[in-house]
Formats: C-alpha cells, sequence, structure tokens
C-alpha cells in the first residue's frame, strides 16, 4: 500500500495541527523531517526540517508501530502548529520525499476495516460519533464502535455455524445410522437468533431515531403563537413572527439539543380552511408533516378540530399564556411562560423511548437482519421434514451467515464501502 498523510484537524488557525501519516515509509518520512531515529511507539519533541533543510516547525511526533496502531500500519503523528503557513509547509515537505501521497476521504479508516481493526460496523459507529451533536448521540455512536452489535452479530454467526455442522454431518452420514437426530438442538439454535433478529429489528427504529433526530411538529390555528415558541425554544429568531394571520406558508425546521436529546422542532403553516392556494398548500404540508413527526405539541383550545389525529405521548397545550389569567396548561413564547414545563414534557415523552433503543442503528442493519430471518424460516419450515430436505436446510443457514457477513463487512461490500467513505474527512 501507499504511504498517505492528511491532516487529521480541521483547517484554519488553531492552537495545534495534527497531520497523520501512515504506510510502509511512515517512519522513513518522519526520521528524514526530525533528522534522527525514532522509537517505535512512543512521542518525541523534533524540530522539523523541510527539504532545504530550514526548519519547518518544534514539534512534538508521536509513533505508532504496526499493528498496535488505528490503521494497523506504521503511522505517526505530527503535532505541530496550527498556522495555515506551517500546515503547508509541512504537505509541501512530505509530498517532496517522493515517499506518501495525500489521502482520500475515510482512507484511514478504510485501512483500519482492511487490516481487520474494525468491522464494517465499527466503522459507522465512527461516522456517527464524528456527527454527533449530543450527548444521546455520542453514547449510542460509542456503543456501535466498541463492537456492541459486531458482538450480537458474531455471536448469531456462530450459533447458525453450529447448526449448519450438525446438520452437514446428517448429510454426510444421509447412508449410515446416525445416532443422534440433531433436529431439537439445530431447531433451538435457530429460534433463538430469529427471537435475537426479531429484539434488535424492534428496537432498530427507534435507534436510528436517536442517531438521525426526532422531530417535534407544533400544531395549531393561524396566529396561535407557534413562531414565537419556536423562537423562544431555539433562543433565536429563526421564524418570522406577525400578527398577521398566515405569515408562515412552508415549514421551517429547527435543529436543537434537547437535554441531550437530538430534536428537529418544526414550525408548521396555521391549519384552517383557506382559499388562498398557497397558504393551502403550506396547511396540507403541515397536516402530512405532523403526521409523520415523532410527537406533536398541538398549541391550540380545540387540538380535535386540527384534522390531524392526536397520537399517545403528544401534548396539548393552550396558547398565549400570557393573556390568561390562569396561565396552567398554557405556554407563551412571548414571555417564556410555560416554556420549561413544556420542554420537560417533551424530554420525558422521548426520553421514554430510549431505553428501549437498540444498537442496530441503521436501515442496512435491519435489511440485513430482516433478509437473514427470511432465510431462517424457511430452514424452520423444512427442518421437520427429515434428513430428505436437511440439504435445503443448509442452504438456507449459509444464506443467513452470508446476510451477517454482509452486515460487519467479512465479504466483498465494494461499492458499500465507497458510499460510506466518502462521508468521512480526509485525516480520518
Amino acid at each position: 500500500m501507499d504511504t498517505i498523510f492528511a491532516l487529521a484537524t480541521a483547517p484554519g488557525k488553531s492552537g495545534v495541527a495534527v497531520i497523520r501519516l501512515s504506510g510502509p515509509c511512515g517512519f522513513e518520512i518522519a526520521q528524514r523531517l526530525c533528522g534522527r531515529e525514532l522509537p517505535g511507539r512512543g512521542m518525541t519533541r523534533c524540530v522539523l526540517s523541510g527539504p532545504d533543510g530550514g526548519v519547518l516547525d518544534d514539534a512534538l511526533v508521536l509513533t505508532f508501530s504496526a499493528p498496535a496502531s488505528f490503521t494497523g500500519e506504521d503511522v505517526v503523528e505530527f503535532q505541530v502548529h496550527g498556522s495555515t503557513a506551517v500546515v503547508s509547509a509541512m504537505t509541501r515537505s512530505l509530498l517532496n520525499t517522493g515517499l506518501c501521497r495525500m489521502a482520500d476521504s475515510g482512507e484511514f479508516t478504510r485501512r483500519a476495516l482492511e487490516n481487520g481493526k474494525l468491522d464494517l460496523v465499527q466503522v459507522e459507529g465512527l461516522a456517527d460519533l464524528i456527527d454527533a451533536e449530543t450527548e444521546l448521540q455520542r453514547k449510542q455512536a460509542q456503543g456501535v464502535l466498541s463492537g456492541q452489535l459486531g458482538q450480537k452479530v458474531e455471536h448469531w454467526r456462530s450459533d447458525l455455524i453450529r447448526a449448519a455442522s450438525l446438520i452437514e454431518v446428517t448429510i454426510d452420514f444421509s447412508d449410515e445410522d446416525v445416532p443422534v437426530d440433531v433436529t431439537p438442538e439445530v431447531h433451538q439454535l435457530l429460534t433463538g437468533i430469529r427471537a435475537g433478529f426479531s429484539e434488535e429489528s424492534e428496537n432498530a427504529t427507534r435507534a436510528e431515531r436517536v442517531r438521525t433526530g426526532f422531530e417535534v411538529a407544533i400544531l395549531g390555528e393561524p396566529n396561535a403563537g407557534k413562531s414565537t415558541l419556536l423562537n423562544a425554544l431555539a433562543g433565536r429568531e429563526a421564524a418570522i413572527t406577525s400578527e398577521i394571520a398566515g405569515t408562515t406558508r412552508d415549514v421551517i425546521e429547527v435543529r436543537m439539543d434537547l437535554s441531550g436529546l437530538p430534536v428537529t422542532v418544526l414550525d408548521t403553516a396555521g391549519i384552517r380552511e383557506t382559499r388562498d392556494e398557497i397558504e393551502g398548500i403550506g396547511v396540507r404540508r403541515a397536516q402530512s408533516r405532523a403526521d409523520a413527526a415523532d410527537l406533536r405539541v398541538f398549541l391550540s383550545d380545540a387540538p380535535e378540530t386540527l384534522g390531524v389525529d392526536i397520537q399517545p405521548g403528544d401534548i396539548c397545550v393552550f396558547p398565549k399564556a400570557d393573556l390568561r389569567m390562569n396561565i396552567d396548561g398554557s405556554v407563551s413564547g412571548l414571555t417564556g411562560d410555560g416554556i420549561t414545563d413544556l420542554i420537560a414534557s417533551i424530554v420525558t415523552e422521548l426520553s421514554g423511548r430510549v431505553p428501549s433503543s437498540g444498537v442496530a442503528t441503521r436501515f442496512r442493519h435491519l435489511q440485513a437482519m430482516q433478509q437473514a430471518d427470511g432465510f431462517l424460516a424457511q430452514a424452520v419450515l423444512e427442518l421437520p421434514n427429515g434428513p430428505e430436505r436437511y440439504d435445503i436446510v443448509a442452504e438456507e443457514i449459509r444464506s443467513a451467515i452470508r446476510c451477517l457477513e454482509l452486515l460487519v463487512g467479512r465479504i466483498d461490500v465494494e461499492s458499500l464501502l465507497d458510499e460510506i467513505f466518502s462521508s468521512f474527512c480526509l485525516g480520518k
């Protein structure tokens, strides 16, 4: 493999910039720049010199010998001063050695996968960790990165290999007396795995919601104070507010962190009968997005008249608490009355959906488990038919194993890898 390098920290002015180098020539390149031999694993302070012998920077150099590194290759990290001039000079000097090239997007992580340091699910967990905006997303991504789903898959795969081996032995001795009937053990293994698929699949939707964020739609009549409430929740003027009814025509989305929960709050058009064609489109969009949202906040005195079904867990509050004598159960984005209680209600409701979320966080994971379950369902149907059908059972089990191997990247997933790694930054 080529030796690759890239800036691993964000570009631009900073206190420190980290330039990562990985590959067979990593140590040789680093020793050229440092002018001396470096330890196989450790931290060294060096004055780095360019091709002309001029000083590049006073840097801290970290070395990691293969295979005990992130990529599984020899890795060197240069911690230099984070000016664009220093980074540019380092880039030129590295390229001038003729021993390395700039890394492609996600190439460091791809090498970690290819060298067995991470499985495909952990790679996705790493991407989620980099993108995490809230504490809950961070915890979920850390769980995936630590290999929780990979461990489950490996356990299922081991049980399937055991089941397949029992069936294969019976097929091999089909012309002889087999002392033990393997059907009960195989059936127990397959049904246990299918139960695991079912449990994880049920929780996958919730887990994906944690990764992508929950949607909370604010609904109400025109001029009920929805946009003002959105601005109060966001802490900024995200939506135009006016005393003129029907100001909001489209759905306005604001991403926010509510007690660690990733939430996108939707401000929707006021729902009413209208002859205005544009406003009518806004009303229909409001109703459509509300139906698809995870949670609806009805800001209305009569929420049942809005044409949107109230689901269990939805929150109903009265608008404009500042104009009411009794503010219990009402909220005002203008004065802030009731907002703390509203946020607490939203957090309580959404938090109740989180503990049961699983570690399968993407549709790809769910799809692989469903496909594997389909093969196992057929195997369970064929199993009682006896040894005459065991060859079919064995093939169904092998197909299920391939689905699980595809999930964690054990078998060829080239096109999938290209899509995943294209989203990574160059230094990762």
